[in-house]
């Protein structure tokens, strides 16, 4: 892979706002299978501190730290809030031919089909509708959809994703309703 250097960490969960007042979260796993979360065991946030996720119910945990103490108020629950969760990927299985982990794309080259250098693919978001590519470079970031239509191809032995923008549309005037508006493609 010409991408430059291969993560060695991966992203497998982010915590979000607390659930109830006994120290529980809800928490986005960034996994296929939900349960892999518990089932890897030892997680590390970006400092590098350890923590462990217990489920409780679907997208409901419990959160233990390196001591194996658990999270038990609203307050501690809440300052954990987009806390980033990861794993060693050597503690992941290995890909597939046809598959990979998200975390390969960042680094690589983004370009058009023409040949046109949009940037570098340099995050990857998932809001739970879908995920999209952010591409940083040539002085404006660009979001695109992680779709077929608009990433057709990941060719990692070139070091570059083949991206095919969206249609943009520009809206203009009183959005209220209220007043005109007038749109340009």
């Amino acid at each position: 892979m010409t991408s430059g250097t291969v993560s060695s960490r991966i992203l497998v969960a982010t915590v979000g706002r607390p659930h109830g007042v006994r120290g529980l979260v809800h928490l986005f796993a960034a996994t296929d299978d939900p349960a892999s979360v518990e089932e890897i065991g030892t997680l590390q946030d970006e400092k590098g501190s350890v923590w462990r996720a217990e489920w409780q119910g679907q997208g409901i945990a419990r959160l233990y730290d390196a001591s194996g103490r658990a999270v038990t108020d609203r307050d501690e629950a809440a300052r954990l809030v987009n806390l980033k969760l990861y794993v060693e990927r050597a503690c992941l299985p290995e890909t597939e031919e046809d598959e990979f982990y998200h975390a390969d794309l960042i680094g690589l080259r983004a370009e058009t089909r023409e040949g046109k250098v949009l940037g570098t693919v340099a995050i990857i978001h998932d809001y739970g509708a879908g995920v999209s590519l952010e591409i940083a470079g040539n002085g404006q970031d660009l979001i695109v959809p992680f779709t077929h239509a608009c990433v057709p191809e990941i060719q990692f032995d070139q070091g570059r994703v083949i991206v095919e923008p969206p249609h943009e549309v520009e809206v203009e005037g009183d959005l209220s309703g209220k007043g005109d508006v007038a749109v340009r493609s």
